[in-house]
């Protein structure tokens, strides 16, 4: 969706001013929400939009990695086994969410007796010990951050299938990689103050900065929906840019981007999805364009139609809408009963016509070859030639079509 591209859009910015690699990570432990292909839609959005990773990541290639990280927990008696069944869990959340209150683990299997743990045959999960004091790091878009140690809570790292959790296979893999910023929603403020706590505890000690971005709940729009919409991949990144940062300039690329982004300045107030903003720049970037590229958008490679569709651009927002404005000229028509006796006469005078660079000298030849006075020649020319009895006049789109009038006029 269009805050999940933002936050790539972001993490990209950053990783090519500091001249890093950007990782792609992909969360596929949870086997049961996997969609088959969905890996590849993402890796291929993200190549439509210019976003350059180094390397993508699968999570679950360093499984033995994160089981040995929870072992050394485990043995330095920072985490524990823990044998609570899923129906207590669920009736102790019930209790809180009753209560009004935040669910807490109540650490009921922390301080179990080795034998208990050893001779247990009851499935069980592995939990970090909750923190002794807050945890706390400075974010560049929310400033100082804490979270108290039973809001952190002595969570599960590894579940009772011997997966890692998204939070504890994170922090590893943060560390595998060498990561040293990562820009998030600001709803993961939580979940990455647990991945932090798990680096602490593990004794990694290199300093990874973060950035959380105010997002709109509402904002699941999803970009392959603007796309097929007909919105450009360069509206909808300056659309976003301009979603979260004061920017010196209002219609502007990504390279330009790179010259005065500056993540202290990230606007810290959430937006809503704002579609008449999204349209405004995409019809100035459609502008933008050169001719023989535009047309590409309508299905043709040439300057003139290019042209042609840069005249409806004060009609549209869209690619799609800019197709549906050219696509009838170049379809078949039904030339309504009460034009058909002139538009039979045109049609032949046009076949036998010579090329003509100017309009007038078009309709001049016209005149002279079918006899019709101008009322009865300009009405059936106009669907003859844009198949559209309302809309602009030929005399206002003939130098865009006069390479293709006979193709056109069958």
């Amino acid at each position: 969706h269009i805050d999940a591209l933002r936050v790539a859009l972001l993490n990209y910015i950053v990783s090519k001013q500091k001249n890093e690699d950007l990782i792609v990570r992909m969360n596929d432990m949870d086997k049961e929400n996997n969609i088959e292909g969905k890996d590849q839609e993402i890796l291929d959005l993200l190549d439509l939009f210019g976003i350059k990773y180094s390397q993508v990541v699968y999570q679950s290639q360093n499984i033995r990695f994160h089981s040995a990280m929870a072992l050394q927990l485990l043995h330095e008696k920072k985490a524990f086994s823990c044998f609570c069944s899923d129906g207590w869990i669920q009736k102790k959340q019930n209790e809180a969410k009753e209560a009004n209150k935040e669910y807490h683990y109540d650490d009921a299997c922390r301080n179990l007796p080795p034998e208990l743990v050893i001779d247990n045959t009851a499935p069980f999960c592995v939990r970090i010990i909750r923190p002794e004091k807050s945890v706390e790091f400075k974010d560049y878009v929310q400033g100082d951050v804490s979270f108290e140690p039973d809001s952190i809570d002595s969570f599960v790292i590894m579940n009772q299938d011997k997966t890692p959790t998204c939070d504890f296979a994170s922090a590893i893999d943060d560390m595998l990689n060498d990561i040293s910023i990562i820009i998030d929603d600001k709803e993961h403020l939580k979940a990455n103050a647990k991945q932090k706590y798990v680096r602490d505890q593990l004794g990694y000690d290199k300093t990874i900065e973060f950035a959380h971005i105010p997002i709109n709940k509402d904002n699941k729009v999803s970009i392959k929906q603007l796309l097929e919409d007909g919105y450009l991949p360069e509206a909808i990144l300056n659309y976003l840019i301009s979603t979260c940062y004061k920017a010196p300039k209002e219609i502007f690329t990504v390279e330009e981007v790179l010259e005065w982004f500056d993540l202290n300045n990230i606007m810290n107030e959430p937006v809503a999805f704002d579609l008449d903003m999204l349209k405004h720049f995409n019809k100035e970037h459609l502008k933008q364009l050169d001719a023989v590229e535009l047309s590409r958008y309508v299905g043709f490679a040439d300057a003139e139609i290019g042209e042609l569709a840069r005249f409806y651009l004060t009609q549209v927002d869209t690619t799609r809408e800019l197709k549906e404005k050219i696509a009838p000229i170049f379809s078949s028509r039904s030339i309504p009963q009460e034009y058909a006796q002139q538009a039979e006469m045109i049609i032949k005078s046009i076949h036998n016509a010579p090329y003509f660079d100017s309009y007038n000298d078009f309709i001049d030849h016209l005149t002279q070859e079918t006899q019709l006075a101008e009322d009865d020649l300009l009405q059936p020319l106009q669907v003859l030639l844009l198949n559209s009895q309302n809309g602009p006049k030929v005399a206002e789109v003939y130098i865009y079509l006069k390479n293709y009038i006979k193709e056109i006029v069958k």
